[in-house]
């Protein structure tokens, strides 16, 4: 045990110069090392037989009042069993493996993003990520150690924007949400996910569906179709065929810029489309029945040689920007989207024909939301497809007799 000494005075510590260790009691075991150039403050204990000897830091940096303190609590250790040295230097090397393992919000989105280049329905969806996650999760989570992020951190991305930009706010909380779980996955963060919506956050923030005001794609009216279609067919280049060809398939924007010529069967009429090039991505390839006009439209396209997209464009990806159908119907002054067709078509086949919605939707590529209904229904009622697209095509470009 160590002798217990008089207790100093701040004072009569600062005046301690002669070279060698002073006990300035208050704690037993706690003295100021003098030397000639320097003062630091040691601990001296005994554990399990053996004499030990701690560093506390240098005087004056650290006060009288500070090393007491650090001593008490190294000797707390000491009676506990635990040796305060060691113990230190663990929480030392914990902390420096914390540092090494650490990673900012920024650079866990740039690699999750990266990660998923083959899994991006397209540019433009892997642009969406980037530039949502710039714009909300990064002012306020950017610099922030993934492991640091809580529930306030989600809260001030999304409070903001929640009422205002619903759906944008929603994307933006599935977003942080997918790269703190890969963060999880990666060894970066432990824990519940703080960005997580069912059992946590819906506690706290309104429900989406009650508060955003949905807007459809402007479209245009079924019953206008064919005379609009007529006026579009007048028009000659890449981006009025593209159009056209949209609506007469009643696909998707993406899924026409970038077709190529290796997808379509003039024979047999059909275009398939291969999983990867469709919005859902677990139906499989879906198959698209081409009308005459379709196919006539087809034959009228330019093919040059070593040319594999339907539609080539000057732009890096070789196909026409998904900017370009737009841009043709805003010069023709149609107050609708190229993605408004396919609710154009949809209204035409419930209002218009007999066909069942099974077959529309299908037309569509839309997935069957019953889970049940979708277990038995493998088909891609191909057939029924056909005749509906042919009478879609004739309703829009009726044959000459």
């Amino acid at each position: 045990m160590p002798k217990v000494a008089r207790e100093l005075s701040a004072q009569a510590v600062a005046r301690l110069r002669e070279i060698g260790d002073h006990a300035v009691g208050g704690v037993p075991g706690l003295f100021l090392r003098v030397a000639e150039n320097s003062r630091h403050w040691c601990f001296r204990y005994s554990l399990q037989g053996q004499r030990r000897l701690m560093g506390l830091g240098s005087y004056p940096s650290v006060s009288l009042a500070a090393a007491r303190d650090l001593a008490r609590s190294a000797r707390s250790q000491v009676s506990l069993g635990v040796d305060p040295i060691r113990d230190r230097a663990q929480a030392l090397e914990a902390a420096r493996a914390a540092a090494r393992n650490a990673m900012t919000f920024d650079k866990a989105a740039e690699t999750y993003i990266a990660s998923r280049d083959a899994e991006w329905q397209s540019s433009k969806h892997r642009a969406q990520w980037i530039n949502t996650l710039a714009q909300y999760a990064s002012p306020v989570l950017g610099r922030l150690d993934v492991a640091a992020i809580d529930q306030p951190h989600i809260l001030r991305v999304l409070d903001p924007i929640w009422r205002t930009k619903t759906e944008t706010a929603t994307r933006v909380r599935g977003r942080i949400e997918a790269v703190l779980d890969w963060c999880a996955v990666q060894g970066k963060r432990s824990g519940p996910n703080p960005a997580r919506w069912r059992g946590h956050l819906d506690q706290l923030l309104p429900n989406p569906a009650r508060i955003a005001r949905v807007e459809h794609h402007a479209a245009v009216d079924w019953r206008e179709a064919p005379v609009i279609y007529a006026r579009i067919s007048q028009v000659s280049g890449a981006s009025a065929q593209a159009l056209r060809l949209l609506v007469l398939t009643a696909l998707r924007t993406t899924e026409v810029i970038a077709a190529t010529w290796d997808e379509i069967d003039l024979t047999a009429a059909v275009w398939t489309l291969d999983a990867k090039r469709m919005k859902v991505k677990t139906q499989g390839a879906h198959r698209v029945p081409l009308s005459r006009q379709a196919l006539a439209l087809l034959n009228e396209l330019p093919r040059m040689q070593g040319e594999k997209y339907l539609f080539p464009g000057a732009r890096p990806c070789g196909h026409i920007s998904n900017m370009a159908m737009l841009q043709t119907m805003r010069r023709l002054r149609i107050q609708a989207v190229p993605h408004g067709w396919r609710s154009t078509f949809r209204d035409w086949a419930a209002e218009a024909t007999d066909y069942g919605a099974e077959v529309a939707e299908k037309a569509l590529a839309h997935t069957i939301k019953n889970k049940v209904e979708a277990a038995y229904r493998r088909g891609d009622l191909f057939d029924k497809r056909r005749q509906l697209m042919q009478a879609w095509a004739d309703y829009l470009a009726p044959p000459a007799n």
